[in-house]
């Protein structure tokens, strides 16, 4: 099969060709149609995340069909369409899987870090991993949904009943959340870097109540925020935006270091935290109410082998929407 495959972090993904996965019992064998390009994706590939296995198959926003089922495997059947996201695997019987929290668990692995991902023409995933994909969604648009979607809903689920959400960063996740936004009467205001119009006017077409730079200050305080880029010093400044008794959670698996800043702004009981991965619960709730609201993602397609060129365009904030790398069988 034909894969892009990070050799070393710091260098570009090689096209090479691999042999097709075998899956064990508990595992299905998915014929890969399409994977969306995430920034964990960039911060593995970049060296930001340690330790990935090497060499390593990124990518886990995959959309695909199974092929072959494990021994075990009693969810699925050939030719169902299944999604995988980060999450894919848990031990299931530490402290934090057995009261609910697997997305803690003590020793899980990743789709696309510990576990190749999708960007290859097949891919294997546990089957306790693995979620039907909505019917009515095609392939390119249903990917974004698996990380964007799913751990933006969980930083999402944070903010409580916060009616006006400040999004630092409008990308894939903040794209897809401000419609589920609309949807449930709130408003959002969205941050972009400093200048870009372009993405501006991209969060106000969606429904965003107002857009500016992410150096300005909203029109009025926030109830919320939600900091999807990884930059340490977006943590004051939305403190600064959000009223009193106000949350700031911090959606990104890696973050730039956060500059001190006075207590004052913490104060008043305005409470900071981080978001870890998911749940399946998560991927349940949210892969229910997508089809609901209903949730359209806006995709750039690139193909298999333009996977770094995909890279290089979200890198430099090229992308509105999501990155969607196409999988198509020779």
């Amino acid at each position: 099969m034909r894969a892009m495959v990070l050799e070393q972090p710091g260098r570009p993904l090689r096209a090479t060709e691999l042999p097709v996965p075998t899956p064990n019992p508990e595992q299905v064998l998915i014929r890969v149609r399409a994977c969306a390009v995430c920034r964990t994706d960039l911060h593995i590939v970049d060296g930001e995340l340690p330790q990935p296995k090497l060499p390593l198959v990124p990518g886990h926003q995959i959309v695909g069909i199974v092929e072959a089922l494990g021994d075990r495997v009693q969810q699925f059947r050939v030719g169902d369409r299944v999604g995988v996201p980060w999450l894919g695997y848990t031990c299931n019987h530490c402290r934090y899987c057995l009261t609910g929290r697997e997305n803690l668990c003590d020793t899980p692995q990743f789709t696309g870090y510990q576990i190749d991902g999708g960007y290859a023409e097949y891919t294997v995933a546990d089957e306790r991993f693995c979620f039907p994909i909505p019917e009515g969604y095609p392939d390119l648009q249903a990917a974004p949904l698996l990380c964007a979607g799913l751990i933006g809903y969980r930083s999402y689920s944070m903010t409580g009943d916060a009616q006006r959400l400040g999004f630092y960063g409008f990308g894939a996740a903040a794209h897809i959340l401000v419609q589920l936004a609309q949807y449930q009467g709130r408003q959002v205001y969205a941050f972009t870097r400093a200048g870009d119009i372009k993405g501006q006017q991209f969060a106000l077409d969606l429904g965003a109540a107002w857009a500016g730079g992410s150096d300005e200050l909203p029109p009025e305080p926030l109830d919320a925020a939600i900091i999807f880029a990884p930059i340490g010093s977006l943590v004051p400044a939305a403190l600064r935006a959000v009223a009193k008794g106000g949350v700031v959670v911090c959606a990104g698996i890696h973050m730039s270091d956060i500059p001190s800043f006075p207590y004052e702004i913490l104060w008043e009981e305005r409470v900071l935290r981080s978001v870890a991965n998911l749940t399946r619960q998560d991927g349940k709730e949210f892969l229910a109410l997508a089809p609901k609201v209903p949730i359209h993602t806006q995709v750039n397609p690139f193909p298999l082998n333009e996977a770094n060129e995909a890279l290089d365009a979200l890198r430099s904030g090229k992308i509105n929407g999501a990155a969607v790398l196409v999988v198509k069988h020779e």
